[in-house]
């Protein structure tokens, strides 16, 4: 058991590191949400700079920038292979879970440079001040985790489709609801301080049951 387990482990990190590799090479689903959500920052700053705004908005307008920047690139996890016909050396190299996993680990790693990048920058564009790093921290780590988790199996849903852009951001929006609106409840506590109402609690359950139930459908939505 352990020996497969470590197999099964090993096959879903080699997917992880083949993605990683290809984007290194060619930066194209880094660039995209990283260009789109420093554009759409910035446009964001100076819309609002003149105006008093409180930390309910601001949690939004943090929700809505980092939604906005995934849907440009992480789509591109299956649709690149589709474009470079790997797909169906990929179908034969690995079952069906360790692609999701592998394909998973990937998003959860470029949406975390995303964060990286984008909340510093927001901080000190929207004058950002929390009260509770560590809720806020929490719930941006659990937020993006999930939103990779359920963007992770829409894309493998339309990488087929011809107007694949426009799909995954319909097909996602309402999959996602939930937890944008535990993200920015729980974003907007952690800046003004206070009780959390579970926020952290609910991104949780949001994530494992995403993962879980992807991981149920994941093989049907591959083999087909």
């Amino acid at each position: 058991m352990g020996t497969k387990s470590s197999t099964w482990a090993r096959e879903a990190v080699a997917v992880f590191v083949k993605d990683m590799r290809s984007e290194l090479r060619t930066k194209y689903a880094l660039n995209a949400i990283v260009m789109f959500a420093v554009v759409t920052l910035t446009a964001v700053s100076f819309a609002v700079g003149q105006f008093a705004i409180g930390n309910d908005v601001r949690a939004a307008f943090l929700w809505i920038v980092l939604f906005f920047a995934a849907m440009s690139g992480l789509s591109r996890v299956f649709v690149k292979e589709e474009d470079a016909g790997t797909v169906h050396a990929l179908r034969l190299a690995a079952s069906s879970s360790v692609v999701y996993v592998g394909k998973l680990l990937f998003n959860v790693v470029l949406l975390f440079l995303l964060a990286a990048i984008v909340v510093p920058l927001f901080t000190v564009l929207m004058g950002l001040q929390v009260a509770d790093l560590g809720l806020f921290l929490g719930v941006l780590v659990l937020g993006t985790a999930g939103l990779a988790g359920a963007a992770t199996l829409i894309a493998a849903i339309i990488a087929k489709a011809s107007a694949k852009g426009e799909l995954f951001a319909v097909l996602s929006f309402p999959i996602l609801l939930p937890l944008f609106i535990t993200a920015i409840g729980g974003t907007r506590v952690a800046l003004d301080g206070g009780d959390s109402g579970g926020a952290l609690e609910l991104l949780g359950s949001y994530l494992v049951v995403m993962v879980t139930v992807s991981l149920m459908l994941f093989d049907f939505v591959w083999e087909e």
